[in-house]
């Protein structure tokens, strides 16, 4: 059957309905977004200039949080400036298109997630072979694969989307563009794509936890080798990344390891993992991190000295 699109612009029902709610979200949401924007990049801006943070793990991280800041910008600015409009249009091009880049940004942060879980545990269980093992040119090749992987994932995903037809309703029941919402609006059976989407997206997320969660195991068995003093220096290390995998897999799995016959998106959880999440990150590494709050005083200290040299060359 030849594929026919009646539907060119979908409308999102929003969050919530009420216009008055819709605004508190708007004075809530845009200062949680720039604070995900600058606390993220100055992650990557502090990581790129400072001396001090080399080592292979503050290279995954400042790749996490330009991770973090392409995700969350995949579908918050849309969300928030949707909060101040009556009608929520969205072309179906650009939802295709937010849909792609939502799916590959987001397995890119989890194999990132998963290379970073493996760096902890050369760097515990393998210490003496670390930088032999953790080398430069295998750290460019593991994050070059973490961006393959997105996109590979994604092209699978927009694969199946553009191939249905959409000649019916053209009210998406969300505030972002995701499949499940997406072809619920197509007018042919979709029960077959939806399993694909289920392995395609469930398995990941899953396949990538029991991956994390093994690589912890081991590393805290491998602990009891160490003294106290090493136990606690590891664990303080762990911490950060393991909060940060709670945090971004728990939705994850509770969204797309349902079935696809009873999907129902929450959307409240959905606006944690798009939302409040990538925040988070920047606020958990730098907290728990001595190194990274030092390097970013570090950074903080010339550039106010630099000003004031400045303003005084010109009185």
């Amino acid at each position: 059957m030849a594929r026919t699109n009646n539907v060119t612009e979908l409308i999102f029902s929003g969050l919530f309905q009420d216009p008055e709610v819709q605004r508190a979200c708007f004075v809530v949401f845009l200062p949680v977004y720039l604070a995900t924007v600058v606390g993220n990049g100055l992650i990557v801006l502090t990581v790129s200039i400072s001396k001090s943070l080399r080592s292979p793990m503050y290279f995954f991280l400042s790749h996490l949080s330009l991770v973090e800041i392409s995700y969350s910008s995949t579908v918050v600015p849309k969300f928030i400036t949707d909060l101040l409009s009556k009608i929520k249009t969205i072309s179906l091009e650009s939802c295709v298109a937010q849909i792609f880049f939502f799916h590959f940004f987001g397995v890119a942060e989890i194999l990132l997630l998963v290379v970073m879980a493996y760096d902890r545990y050369v760097a515990i269980c393998k210490p003496l072979h670390y930088m032999s093992i953790m080398n430069g040119q295998l750290c460019h090749i593991l994050v070059a694969g973490s961006w393959f992987g997105g996109f590979f994932h994604s092209i699978i995903q927009i694969l199946i989307t553009i191939q249905l037809p959409f000649c019916g309703p053209n009210v998406i029941d969300h505030y972002f563009c995701d499949l499940q919402p997406l072809f619920k609006l197509a007018c042919t059976d979709t029960s077959v794509e939806g399993v694909i989407v289920l392995a395609n997206s469930g398995l990941i997320a899953l396949c990538s936890f029991l991956l994390l969660v093994s690589s912890y195991i081991v590393i805290l068995v491998n602990l009891r080798n160490h003294s106290a003093e090493g136990r606690r220096k590891a664990l303080s290390t762990c911490a950060s990344h393991i909060m940060v995998v709670v945090l971004f897999f728990g939705p994850a799995i509770f969204l797309y390891m349902r079935p696809p016959s009873t999907f129902t998106e929450d959307k409240l959880v959905a606006v944690f993992y798009t939302v409040v999440t990538p925040m988070l990150n920047p606020v958990i590494y730098t907290l728990r991190n001595a190194e990274v709050k030092v390097a970013m005083r570090r950074l903080w200290g010339k550039k106010n000295s630099g000003m004031e040299r400045k303003w005084e060359s010109d009185l």
